[in-house]
């Protein structure tokens, strides 16, 4: 894969979590909370604290579960988005938000699967040829 491609994809997931992370928090505190002066509900935020390290360093495994973890986040942005009278923006931004990391995680990935594949088919015919033998 292209290096530069390769970067990208790994500085656009960093990015869009490091966006979601403050956007769920700007919105439950201050945008749009729940209730006056902040809710709970910025607590939603924590969670997505956890893989960011991960995520800075590369972390193959990081990347691959938090692409799916984060298809919450997508569901719930949708869901306000479509149900929210004052503000809907604000779960469609959410939900555009997951989609760029997943698609920026998914993309970084890719290659290091397909490579991983590729080695364990050549291991597997190391080992049937070694039977033949």
């Amino acid at each position: 894969m292209n290096s530069t491609k390769h970067k990208f994809f790994h500085w656009g997931a960093i990015g869009s979590l490091v966006l979601l992370i403050v956007w769920c928090v700007a919105w439950e505190m201050w945008i749009a909370p729940l209730k006056p002066g902040g809710s709970w509900m910025v607590l939603k935020a924590a969670p997505l604290l956890f893989p960011l390290l991960g995520v800075i360093k590369r972390d193959l495994y990081t990347l691959q579960w938090t692409s799916m973890m984060i298809l919450l986040y997508f569901t719930e942005g949708v869901v306000r988005g479509w149900s929210d009278t004052t503000k809907p923006w604000l779960g469609w931004g959410e939900a555009a938000i997951v989609v760029v990391y997943f698609l920026c995680a998914i993309l970084y990935v890719r290659p290091y699967k397909k490579a991983a594949k590729q080695a364990a088919q050549e291991l597997l015919q190391k080992v049937n040829s070694s039977k033949t033998k």
